[in-house]
């Protein structure tokens, strides 16, 4: 069982076909071989996808040309984006297809069926997870479990499945995993409250509220699970890695390129990575900065704006040039966001570019000098969250109100206010839909979750809410003035979910054809 940050834990699968006999005979080369699901084959989705998706939702805004599509739902089966989020997901299903179809064979050969349930189970959370993500960015989309005889075959005609069937595939998949899988791991590791958390979000997007409701209850129950006291530190020091509020995140090391931490290039600002990186390429939406609620911590926890101050971030003095010694002098003492800094400081790079919204996004940014986090210009080892024990109390609330115009539920309630309470808001006595939504993008932004929220509503409330957004910049050129940008959802196209990749339709013009069913 390999810690998180080790390299072991991340590396890529050695999966020579003559190796299979003789290796994959104890936990530990069961769980080298698991380890790397944690990783590498996410690194598309975590190093730019991801900001796409928070475009998307109306988060983030991006002046950038591979992710405008997604600023004004004007995206083609061409975008890059569309294009990693299909490679990245399909990656995670494959690889894990690899690992369970040797761990079968191998159990079948006479192995400790126990071992290789594990690591079977472990897997099977990986690829049931990658397989929601599948059905919620692309609907219907094609479902492959062997690659290796497919491959033999011959035949890549894959059709693409109905969405439900690709739900009710990655539904079996946690169900096993949660069979198997035990109550307790090393850390960074899923167990079986993992697969019990993830069920019920996959409950939730079908709105199947009881069962959703019935397993994030069975999370909080087991109390194995808590809020995390330093928010902030959750996302920027790996020495908070895999806490107690983490249920399932991404494990990355450095030591090649694929397993490092990369969300911090694209979202810093200019001025504070020394190297040359922080593009800003995602920074907050104004409607996303609007969102907060007054006095919610949350919001300078998540987001650089003009005075946020970092006194942890100092220099690590450089030597030479002119904006050499104007950086040592600007971060001697911290940083500071400062968009209208010093014509000196201006001169030799050190001010931040006024952008579009005058804000940094600062979740999984971490500044130069952190103490002693690695930072080697874009990377980073802080993990990236896919599920926290927040988002299970916000679910049990949503579940519990389900179709209900609001509820008073005490249970409700108390798991609601619980997360209120961490980012200093006073507690709420009753709960609506817009209510919970609201509370879920201020806790769980820029973490690539708010899209399937919004999309979930189903296409008149997604509709509604992305017409409400203001996804434009600000003026400059008049006090309070905005270059204001509305999106108006648009039938018949369903722009709930992505286009596939035209590259992959010209490969396999059956993902032109109507979706047929995976079950028969």
């Amino acid at each position: 069982m390999m810690a998180s940050c080790k390299k072991e834990f991340t590396e890529r699968l050695a999966l020579d076909a003559p190796s299979v006999p003789v290796f994959y005979e104890t936990i530990e080369q069961i769980q080298s071989a698991t380890g790397t699901l944690y990783g590498r084959p996410w690194f598309d989705f975590n190093d730019h996808a991801l900001d796409g998706l928070e475009v998307l939702a109306g988060n983030a805004y991006s002046g950038d040309n591979t992710s405008a599509g997604f600023l004004t739902f004007s995206i083609s089966s061409t975008d890059v984006r569309v294009s990693e989020l299909w490679s990245s997901f399909y990656r995670v299903v494959g690889t894990s297809n690899i690992l369970i179809n040797t761990f079968e064979k191998k159990k079948a050969q006479g192995g400790d069926p126990k071992i290789y349930d594990l690591g079977i189970a472990e897997a099977r959370f990986i690829r049931g997870t990658g397989v929601f993500y599948i059905a919620r960015l692309f609907g219907d989309a094609p479902l492959v479990t062997d690659p290796g005889a497919t491959a033999i075959s011959g035949n890549f005609a894959i059709p693409r499945y109905q969405q439900k069937d690709l739900l009710r595939f990655a539904m079996e998949d946690l169900q096993f995993a949660e069979a198997n899988l035990p109550e307790t791991a090393n850390k960074g590791r899923v167990t079986k409250n993992s697969a019990k958390g993830m069920m019920a979000k996959l409950y939730l997007y079908q709105k199947d509220y009881a069962n959703a409701k019935a397993k994030a209850g069975e999370v909080i129950a087991s109390g194995k699970y808590d809020l995390f006291p330093d928010y902030q530190g959750m996302f920027t020091k790996s020495v908070n890695n895999n806490n107690i509020e983490s249920l399932f995140a991404l494990q990355w090391a450095i030591f090649s390129y694929g397993t490092q931490n990369s969300i911090q290039a694209y979202r810093a600002p200019g001025n504070l990575l020394y190297t040359g990186d922080g593009w800003s390429s995602a920074i907050p939406s104004l409607d996303m900065l609007k969102s907060y609620e007054p006095d919610d911590k949350r919001r300078k926890w998540s987001v650089m704006e003009q005075g946020s101050f970092y006194p942890d971030w100092k220099v690590q003095p450089k030597s030479g040039s002119p904006k050499a010694i104007a950086y040592n002098q600007f971060m001697a003492n911290g940083y500071i966001y400062d968009t209208g800094s010093t014509p000196e400081l201006a001169a030799n790079e050190m001010i931040a570019v006024r952008n579009g919204t005058r804000s940094n996004i600062s979740k999984y940014v971490v500044g130069p000098g952190s103490g002693s986090e690695p930072v080697q210009k874009q990377t980073t080892v802080i993990n990236t969250y896919i599920l926290r024990y927040a988002d299970v109390l916000l679910m049990y609330a949503e579940a519990t109100l389900g179709d209900a115009a609001s509820t008073s539920d005490q249970s409700a309630l108390d798991a609601f206010n619980k997360v209120r309470a961490r980012a200093g808001l006073p507690m709420l006595p009753s709960l609506t839909k817009d209510i919970i939504l609201r509370e879920r993008r201020s806790e769980l932004a820029f973490e690539g979750d708010y899209w399937f929220d919004v999309q979930r509503q189903g296409f008149a409330k997604a509709s509604q809410i992305i017409a409400g957004q203001e996804r434009g910049t600000i003026d400059y050129t008049r006090p309070g003035g905005i270059n204001s940008l509305k999106v108006q959802l648009a039938l018949p196209y369903n722009q709930l979910y992505l286009p596939i990749p035209l590259n992959e339709v010209n490969a396999n013009p059956e993902l032109n054809k109507p979706p047929v069913p995976y079950y028969r």
